[in-house]
């Protein structure tokens, strides 16, 4: 990583004013190709959140860093390591990591390029949301979101990883959105700012953001949870 490169995170949070549907749908795109590159490799990234999708200031690309990190060695045998709002609710509950997770973890990253907002920014994360997770609780879908878009997404975190699609779906299925933006000049304009989200976001939203600590893989040690289930609610 250079020092002239810079995180998803920070970029959306320094350009999500100015940035279209036409960009994000870009980005999105982007990212995809590169776990599909990962997957191509029958390999699984494992960690996948905003903080290691990187712009590289200098070719004016984006691109996946730390690729196939496992975590810690050392780690306990009933802990997971990662992000936990970009943790598959499998793996939460203590199944091992496959390619289906890091779909999963592309559905989180869809939803903060919509949003601008990292996935579940005002919740601790500790077994509380670990258990929301597990319960089918999911980000509420910003106001404006495509819809093919949107369901996309929701396809991605779906519990069932046998409903989410592969990596090459993935990657015709934003082709093809970002084919008709191309075509619709309307889409050249700034997002306005109606986030729709939880009620309780308010004023600590900005702190949470900056909070880099919050937003940074470490080891999650849960015992005794659930299966995850298979309906969807949307984040309270």
């Amino acid at each position: 990583m250079s020092k002239e490169d810079i995180d998803l995170r920070k970029y959306l949070q320094q350009n999500q004013n100015q940035l279209t549907w036409k960009e994000k749908i870009q980005i999105t795109y982007k990212i995809v190709v590169a776990l599909n590159a990962i997957h191509y490799e029958k390999a699984i990234h494992r960690d996948l959140h905003s903080g290691n999708i990187l712009y590289s200031q200098f070719y004016q690309d984006w691109y996946i860093s730390d690729f196939g990190f496992c975590g810690p060695v050392d780690k306990p045998s009933t802990s997971i390591y990662g992000n936990l709002p970009y943790i598959a609710p499998e793996v939460i509950a203590g199944k091992n990591t496959t390619i289906a997770s890091d779909i999963y973890s592309i559905a989180m990253l869809m939803w903060e390029i919509s949003s601008g907002q990292p996935p579940f920014n005002n919740y601790k994360h500790d077994y509380y949301l670990a258990m929301n997770i597990i319960n089918g609780i999911r980000p509420r879908i910003v106001s404006g979101t495509p819809i093919k878009y949107k369901n996309l997404m929701k396809q991605c975190w779906d519990a069932d990883i046998s409903k989410r699609p592969n990596i090459y779906t993935i990657v015709d299925e934003i082709r093809e959105i970002q084919r008709s933006y191309y075509q619709d000049i309307q889409n050249e304009l700034p997002q306005q700012k109606h986030y729709n989200l939880e009620n309780n976001v308010g004023n600590n939203f900005k702190a949470n953001y900056i909070n880099s600590k919050l937003f940074t893989s470490k080891i999650h040690q849960f015992e005794n949870l659930p299966e995850p289930k298979m309906q969807q609610k949307v984040q309270i």
